[in-house]
């Protein structure tokens, strides 16, 4: 299994980040997904959770921003986070369930 991060490297502030996590699965299916972050010099934040079952899960501080949706017929998860500020620059990586495979990442700087 690979997990593959895109999306735009740049956004402004106030607008939407939108971040797709592709997943190359071979015979096996990842029905779950971990969105997690690292801000530059700080470590590593869990964002939300998108489960097998359709709920997702978020990070308290973030729930109000946050969604992740599935687009099963393109084994993709979308990470969607409104109104962002500088404080969401950061790495962000999706992740397998239980974190045992991880995308490369990718830098996502906020910034007018």
């Amino acid at each position: 299994v690979q997990l593959q991060e895109s999306g735009p490297g740049l956004v402004k502030p106030s607008q939407t980040l939108s971040l797709t996590c592709t997943v190359s699965s071979g015979s096996t299916t990842l029905n779950s997904i971990n969105w997690i972050r690292q801000p530059p010099g700080k470590g590593l934040e869990w964002i939300g959770r998108r489960a097998s079952s359709g709920n997702s899960y978020y990070k308290p501080g973030l729930r109000s921003r946050t969604s992740i949706s599935r687009d099963t017929s393109n084994n993709q998860f979308t990470l969607n986070l409104t109104s962002v500020s500088p404080e969401d620059t950061a790495v962000y990586y999706c992740a397998s369930r239980y974190l045992e495979v991880w995308g490369q990442g990718t830098t996502v700087t906020v910034s007018s």
